[in-house]
């Protein structure tokens, strides 16, 4: 079943957002497709709280997602992520698996 690598971006400082979210759309989300290889990824801002920065990566299954956390990959995505960001931005990763999916009208 499909599985989610999910990482959240707490960008506390406002004054970063924008040069956050041109440099996530333009560099880190096309990067980080390729190095995982994903199926697809999406990003985009919380609305209940808009300090936070979701990006999500699809798998067709939870075992390539389980993969990553020590990956090579992950290593220079993150020394990338740290290079540019250093403590300005905190994250946090999640792996979710699909349980159900449904399709509406």
């Amino acid at each position: 079943m499909t599985a989610y690598f999910i990482v959240r971006a707490k960008v506390g400082d406002a004054a970063l957002r924008k040069d956050f979210d041109r440099w996530y759309q333009d560099e880190h989300l096309p990067d980080a497709l390729k190095a995982f290889g994903a199926r697809r990824a999406w990003r985009g801002w919380s609305e209940v709280d808009a300090s936070m920065h979701i990006a999500s990566y699809e798998f067709d299954d939870v075992a390539r997602v389980r993969a990553l956390p020590g990956s090579d990959a992950l290593k220079r995505l993150v020394a990338e992520f740290d290079r540019v960001w250093g403590d300005k931005v905190t994250r946090s990763r999640d792996i979710v698996e699909a349980q159900q999916s449904i399709a509406g009208a």
